[in-house]
């Protein structure tokens, strides 16, 4: 009976409400910063940190002008930089620091190799996989977002599969963007939807309700649709 009770009390924590607290977004790019600026926004009481290996592109992020222009970033940013907005070239220590990371970097096409001029190269995705294994311990989510190409999921869990250790829990979503150039802090404050994909397990489900309530801070949650990892990227074709 012990052991019953010790087994249902230890279901009961894995599916309790993970809260996110503190997110990273590797890639300071047209998705990645208006994306998390609106977020530190809504969600005044989460730290959002935006890292990027450019640093001349930080720079910009940290000053005035803003390195893209689109109308209203630029008084969502002034209104949470220095405050729960940090912009930062110091990618080990936000990754380490996060509970949800944002994967928003370049998927371009692929320029040698099996679909060449057709397929999304996945380079930087796996690389940003491998340095959040190298860094991370304990429980975090990892989202895929910007492009989302199909099978980058699979790609990312691959890599985390193959350097597991014992300290760490990694999940994987997706949440593709569906922005346009000219209106982006508007789609992203008032979204016809938001998509979230992961897997169909417990895990993945508890990693799924984490992003949904970050989300649910301002976007109605009949706007917020989930579904499986799979479907989620195929969506985004």
């Amino acid at each position: 009976l012990n052991h019953r009770t010790a087994e249902v009390q230890r279901l009961s924590r894995r599916q309790e409400m993970f809260e996110i607290k503190r997110i990273c977004c590797i890639g300071a790019g047209y998705v990645g910063g208006p994306t998390c600026s609106v977020i530190a926004q809504m969600c005044p009481e989460i730290t959002v940190t935006v890292v990027d290996v450019n640093e001349s592109r930080i720079k910009a992020w940290n000053s005035d002008p803003l390195p893209i222009y689109e109308p209203g970033l630029k008084e969502v940013v002034e209104s949470c930089r220095g405050k729960n907005l940090f912009f930062s070239t110091d990618i080990p220590s936000a990754i380490k620091d996060a509970d949800l990371v944002f994967i928003s970097v370049n998927t371009p096409t692929k320029t040698y190799g099996m679909g060449k001029g057709r397929a999304a190269d996945l380079k930087f995705i796996e690389s940003c996989a491998r340095q959040i294994v190298e860094v991370s311990d304990g429980y975090k989510i990892v989202t895929e977002k910007s492009t989302v190409p199909v099978r980058a999921a699979e790609s990312i869990r691959r890599i985390f599969d193959a350097n597991t250790k014992p300290s760490l829990n990694l999940q994987v979503l997706s949440n593709p963007e569906f922005l346009a150039e000219g209106t982006a802090v508007r789609d992203l404050k008032e979204p016809d939807r938001v998509l979230i994909g992961g897997d169909e397990t417990p895990e993945g489900q508890r990693a799924i309700r984490a992003l949904c309530a970050v989300y649910e801070h301002w976007v109605p949650k009949s706007r917020i649709i989930t579904t499986n990892t799979w479907s989620s990227e195929l969506s985004k074709l």
